[in-house]
């Protein structure tokens, strides 16, 4: 594997690096009423549903009843 003959410099490495950015993760509204108002791109909502079918294994969120 080639190596380097000489260092780089620490200017050269921060102006390679100055194209280096990060990007704001992409986020839609919700079309279901009631639910959340947002939610991320490529991942599921909060209720379990992706590309508009309900996900396996996610079960909905009711209270748990009180012990007497």
């Amino acid at each position: 594997m080639p190596l380097p003959k000489r260092r780089h410099s620490h200017q050269r490495t921060a102006l390679r690096r100055t194209h280096y950015t990060t990007e704001l993760p992409e986020v839609t509204e919700e079309r279901k009423v009631g639910g959340e108002s947002f939610h991320l791109n490529h991942n599921a909502t909060n209720d379990g549903y992706y590309k508009g079918r309900r996900l396996p294994g996610f079960r909905d969120k009711r209270p748990k009843p009180a012990a007497e």
